[in-house]
């Protein structure tokens, strides 16, 4: 009988034992499988090259586009002074090498347990890991892409191996230390010594040495490390383990480590950002780049600082001129910091939307990067938007009526229903107990109005137009936090700054952005379709359209008798109530005022059909970031949201619109039968007393008949007790 040359299934033996392999075809195996692995590896070893430096990576920069197809700006070309790694300082290479390859200088180029690792976990379905030593660093960076993909990974690998193999231990880590991303458009040591301690590479620090050290494991965040609290905390955390990690690795004697440590965190220079980014072209880059980054993420900081972007933004440049020269205008009429002390410190942003679309046309971020100003006032959420919240809370109560007696069913409320508007009244929540307050004496909230004026019960219509604060704060918590916050997310406000349950909710004490604020009122303009605020429209990259910057699609986020009966109202502000300064736009037009506890802010946000636009205005040293009341601002006693924020939208509006029709809003259909709060006394026969009306304009009051509006400018959300308008 003819000899098999592989025994298998096994000869001489019989059922499952039959298919079971002996141990030395299993060994025989797995044998064969290693060699034919390594024969693979060796083959690709030994056919692999080391490709050219790839110049493509050193010399690039962004362009930033207006919506006209004009150039905005250019950033993210290649901030880099290459150095010899002599001009290093020593102890400076050893905080990176302690940071991220302690075996650099003994390793061939790989990590066998890092690159373990980074196999375990993509293989539990995790994204492609690096794993890297600082030879691969300085191969990605130097020779290949940003790709994470499986096949550029081993290709990194080969060529690490070859490279730790025939390149200097010294070379390899000075292209490192030259081809490092530090955050802040630095690439490259002596780039980042310069932007963040104004010093040349060799006069580094240790300390500082670790800084830039930690700082590339996180540039993104680290570069603000100078004015957000968030980004320095992270940086002096890991700028402390990367001084623990020189001591134990022998890099730094005990000694000399508890010198540094005891001197304190290296504190990085104030960013000044690169050439051009001058006006509002800094706060416009930024909002593209951060859209950009949304939406994309492989576009990486370190991808966008090798440059070869060109990203087509929505921003309008006459606009955006527009938008700027209203607010110096006002600010150069009503401020005086040179002679007043109370105008110092005060700041103004603004944002500007299509509510067609959600294109954003302008934004007034600050007085530009040139000026040292680099947070972005229409994006920075930190602000309490006031009384300009109560618009969410009626169109909630529109929409999903409210408890007005515990264990029923909502009620339907339409904007007739009346609800007691007098000052210092308790509030009920839906079970009928009252709100308490544990800072006032009886432990009961009483809310409060900006004025003591005794108005009854009154119209949720009047109590908007006079921004009259109790029949909202009752009509809140007869709706539920719940639905409004909904309302609210609807309109595309982020769960993040809405603030927690509490009367003050109601009337304004969340913090959206005033970008953000701006797409909820386009809402309204757009009858219920939100088309979420968007800032680009194309990026393409070496002249390849990258995917995933469609426009978004408008969604119904209100019904549209819910939306336009609240345009309704807001029309009503502006005809009758605290916002009449808009009158001056001479347009149809609906906006709602607000101004903040002890007056720390004011808003006026108003729309056309064509344009929806926010302002605001708050008061806040750059030194000392903390909301200051702007009382005295301007010579006022009281700074309200009708006022300067007003007089600024008026302003840009007006030029914004210019050419175009007046277009009216849709008109509100009918809700049907309002419910009324409970209590509501019967109409009494004889006629209310005339009363004096404030029209919104300092200096100015007339006497006014029955159905009392003092409208006094503004709005004003305050919390136990609550004094807002």
């Amino acid at each position: 009988m003819r000899t098999r040359r592989i025994d298998y299934p096994r000869a001489g033996r019989t059922g499952p034992r039959r298919w079971l392999p002996s141990w030395r075809q299993v060994l025989g195996s797995f044998l064969a499988c290693v060699g034919a692995v390594a024969a693979a590896v060796g083959y690709a070893y030994a056919t692999v090259t080391i490709p050219d430096p790839n110049p493509s990576t050193l010399l690039q920069n962004n362009v930033y586009y207006w919506s006209d197809g004009t150039v905005l700006a250019t950033d993210g070309s290649v901030n880099r002074q290459n150095v010899t790694l002599a001009q290093v300082p020593p102890d400076v290479q050893g905080a990176f090498i302690a940071a991220e390859n302690a075996s650099f200088y003994t390793d061939p180029g790989i990590d066998p347990q890092g690159i373990a690792r980074a196999v375990v976990h993509m293989a539990g379905g995790g994204s492609v890991q690096s794993g890297s030593t600082i030879t691969q660093q300085f191969v990605k960076n130097t020779y290949l892409d940003q790709s994470q993909t499986l096949s550029r990974k081993f290709r990194e690998l080969l060529i690490s191996a070859k490279i730790g193999a025939s390149m200097s231990k010294q070379r390899i880590l000075q292209g490192y230390l030259n081809t490092c991303y530090f955050g802040r458009q630095a690439n490259g040591i002596e780039a980042a010594a310069r932007v963040y301690y104004g010093l040349p590479v060799e006069k580094l620090t240790v300390s500082q040495g670790a800084f830039l050290a930690a700082a590339v494991n996180e540039p993104s965040l680290f570069q603000y490390a100078d004015t957000d609290p968030r980004a320095r905390a992270r940086a002096q955390a890991r700028w402390s383990w990367v001084l623990d990690r020189m001591a134990g690795t022998g890099r730094l004697t005990r000694q000399k480590h508890d010198r540094i440590a005891a001197a304190g965190f290296p504190a990085p220079r104030k960013w000044t950002s690169g050439s051009g980014l001058t006006g509002q072209s800094g706060y416009l880059v930024q909002l593209a780049r951060s859209y950009v980054q949304e939406h994309d993420p492989g576009i990486t900081d370190s991808g966008l600082s090798r440059g070869g972007y060109q990203i087509h933004t929505t921003f309008d440049r006459r606009r955006t001129a527009q938008l700027a020269k209203a607010v110096a205008e006002v600010r150069a009429e009503r401020l005086d910091p040179a002679h007043r002390a109370a105008d110092r410190d005060v700041q103004a942003g603004a944002a500007s939307v299509d509510p067609a679309t959600g294109r954003i046309l302008a934004v007034y971020g600050g007085p530009g990067y040139q000026r040292a100003h680099y947070a972005d006032n229409a994006d920075t959420s930190g602000v309490p938007v006031g009384s300009t919240f109560k618009p969410v809370v009626l169109a909630s109560a529109l929409r999903y009526g409210a408890v007005l007696k515990p264990g029923t069913s909502p009620a339907p409320i339409t904007p007739g229903s009346r609800f007691d508007g007098d000052d210092g009244i308790r509030i009920k929540d839906q079970q009928g107990d009252y709100v308490t307050d544990d800072k006032d004496p009886t432990g009961l909230l009483h809310q409060h109005n900006d004025t003591a004026h005794r108005w009854g019960y009154i119209t949720l219509r009047q109590a908007m137009e006079q921004s009259v604060n109790t029949p909202y704060v009752q009509l809140g918590e007869d709706v539920g936090y719940g639905d409004v916050a909904r309302t609210a997310r609807a309109l595309g406000l982020r769960s993040a700054s809405l603030a927690a349950p509490s009367a003050g909710f109601y009337i304004g004490t969340s913090t959206p952005s005033a970008i953000r604020m701006a797409g909820a009122y386009a809402t309204f303009a757009a009858s219920g379709m939100r088309a979420a605020p968007y800032s680009v429209t194309k990026v393409t990259h070496d002249g390849a359209v990258l995917p995933g910057f469609t426009a978004p699609a408008p969604v119904r986020a209100l019904p549209a008798a819910v939306a336009d009966n609240v345009t309704g109202v807001l029309r009503g502000v502006i005809t009758r109530g605290t916002g009449t300064r808009a009158q001056a736009l001479g347009r149809t037009a609906a906006g709602k005022t607000g101004t903040t506890d002890d007056y720390r802010s004011a808003w006026f946000i108003g729309y056309t059909r064509q344009l929806a636009t926010s302002v605001v205005l708050f008061k806040e040293d750059p030194a000392h970031p903390q909301l200051r009341s702007l009382v005295g601002v301007g010579g006022l006693r009281k700074v309200f949201g009708g006022d300067i924020p007003t007089e600024i939208w008026t302003r840009y509006m007006r030029d914004a619109l210019a050419g175009l029709p007046d277009l009216p809003f849709p008109a509100p259909p009918s809700l049907g039968h309002g419910t009324d709060e409970p209590g509501l006394p019967s109409p009494s026969p004889s006629p209310a007393p005339a009363h004096a009306r404030h029209d919104g304009r300092p200096g100015r009051r007339t006497t006014a008949p029955a159905a009392p509006r003092p409208g006094l400018p503004g709005g004003h959300p305050k919390c136990r007790p609550h004094k807002c308008r």
